[in-house]
């Protein structure tokens, strides 16, 4: 049976003699991994679901290690989807692999090299019972830490086995590590160079001979297996380091990076964040508010007040998305509103979920609000008069400057709020930009609000808060 919640199909092969007959054929993990990556480049196919923004910068190099049978290392920074490709490598093997029954290390059945199965193969012959193992099951994976030993990823030998009357030369009495249990598979490294370096060493003959020695035994375990790692910048050049003849034995070496785009950050933000509505209540997020979430982590990726070092993970964009739609929906629990739009005053809820993930560089104690509400009005800002028709703005202004008031807030109605456009007509055309031309109450009431504060943050109309609640009024 395999470890996989996948049933293994009635047809499979049974014995060795069955395997023999079906005609399969074995062959090493990566020349499995480069076939199937052939078959899905030619189709046109993407090589993994769900990455985007790498097509035409990490994907060809990538493609380029596949291809050429390398074992790799992704470098960058925090929130890259480097462990997202690694664990998605998996798609790219076979589904099912044969294996001699009982072997922990996936023992090809024509090639058996436990002694285990050797043992097994001796006797049986072609009786040999088979078992087949899903490519979900073929992927290991450990993150580095100091405490990482060579038994965790090696192996030991078992004192249990020992103790049950077996000879310390018996190669049974073997526990292996991942990285033998792992053969015939993937086997990936997270943070690689918070491996100790001495840790490191044993990693050598895996990446080059392709064999591990354990206590002393005499054996030698030619495993077939890709090793890709990942490592973080920082790590690799300060804190932590690969050591040399480690790195060299790595094939490709894979740069990844945040996202280039504002809108492309957006959509990886939708794509992964947790569904907001819950049942019988529909939350809705305007696009531009998850553009001007977007945009808060890209100028925190360019500011001199946050440290870049650490990086501005595209996690803190999920995460902020996420927060914007639950204070939406909190507060339209409250109201007792059904659908809920989330509206300018909920990105306050950002810094609950901001502060902790960006280290902010300030000389002051206390300044971590100030640099987040300048990054906070900076996106809004950034979005609005990327959307905002300028000439629009001189009417609304007028009829702010003869006197006129507006009051919005966390406390007010959608109902209040979208009220607005029938005492402010000029409002009308530029809410239109932001609602697409809707009349529901809910995104009426959020783009109005967008809009006096966009304008507010051009100057062009004051604004005075008090708690959850705020007013704006002309400058003059």
């Amino acid at each position: 049976m395999t470890r996989s919640d996948v049933e293994v199909p009635a047809e499979l092969p049974r014995t060795l003699g069955a395997l023999k007959s079906s005609g399969w054929v074995s062959r090493a993990v990566k020349d499995e991994i480069r076939s199937n990556a052939v078959a899905r480049i030619a189709a046109g196919e993407p090589l993994f679901e769900g990455v985007l923004g790498y097509e035409d910068t990490v994907m060809p190099q990538l493609e380029n290690a596949l291809l050429a049978g390398h074992d790799v290392i992704f470098l960058g920074e925090r929130g890259q989807a480097k462990t997202r490709m690694i664990r998605s490598l998996t798609n790219l093997l076979d589904e099912w692999m044969p294996v001699v029954a009982g072997s922990e290390i996936n023992d090809d059945p024509y090639a058996p090299v436990s002694r285990h199965a050797r043992d097994l193969v001796a006797e049986l012959g072609d009786d040999t019972p088979i078992e087949w193992v899903h490519r979900d099951d073929r992927y290991g994976e450990k993150l580095a830490t100091p405490d990482t030993s060579i038994a965790d990823l090696i192996g030991e030998v078992d004192p249990i086995k020992v103790a049950e009357g077996r000879y310390l030369s018996d190669e049974l009495t073997l526990h292996y590590g991942l990285v033998p249990r792992t053969n015939r598979g993937i086997f990936a490294i997270n943070e690689l160079p918070d491996l100790a370096e001495r840790i490191q060493v044993g990693m050598l003959n895996v990446l080059e001979e392709r064999d591990v020695q354990i206590r002393g035994h005499r054996i030698r375990l030619p495993l077939d297996l890709m090793l890709v790692a990942s490592a973080n910048p920082d790590d690799y050049t300060n804190r932590g380091r690969i050591i040399t003849p480690l790195k060299d034995r790595f094939g490709s070496q894979i740069r990844t990076h945040y996202p280039l785009e504002v809108e492309l950050e957006y959509r990886i933000m939708v794509q992964e964040a947790r569904p907001a509505s819950v049942a019988g209540v529909e939350v809705v997020v305007p696009e531009y508010l998850g553009l001007a979430v977007a945009e808060f982590s890209h100028m925190a990726r360019s500011s001199s007040h946050v440290n870049q070092r650490s990086g501005v993970s595209v996690r803190l964009s999920v995460a902020n998305y996420e927060a914007l739609a639950a204070n939406a929906l909190r507060r339209g629990l409250r109201a007792g509103e059904n659908p809920v739009v989330a509206r300018v005053d909920d990105l306050d809820a950002l810094a609950a979920s901001s502060i902790g993930k960006i280290e902010i560089e300030s000389m002051d104690d206390g300044r971590e609000g100030v640099i987040f509400d300048n990054l906070i009005r900076g996106a809004i800002h950034q979005v609005f008069t990327s959307r905002h028709d300028g000439s629009l703005t001189a009417a609304i202004v007028e009829a702010f400057e003869a006197g006129l008031v507006a009051h919005t807030g966390a406390d007010r109605s959608s109902a209040e709020l979208a009220a607005l456009i029938d005492e402010v007509p000029a409002l009308v055309p530029a809410v239109e930009r932001f609602t697409d031309g809707s009349t529901d109450p809910g995104l009426v009431a959020a783009a109005v609000e967008f809009v006096l504060e966009g304008l507010h943050l051009s100057r062009r109309l004051n604004k005075d808060d008090s708690g959850s609640s705020a007013t704006y009024r002309g400058r003059g």
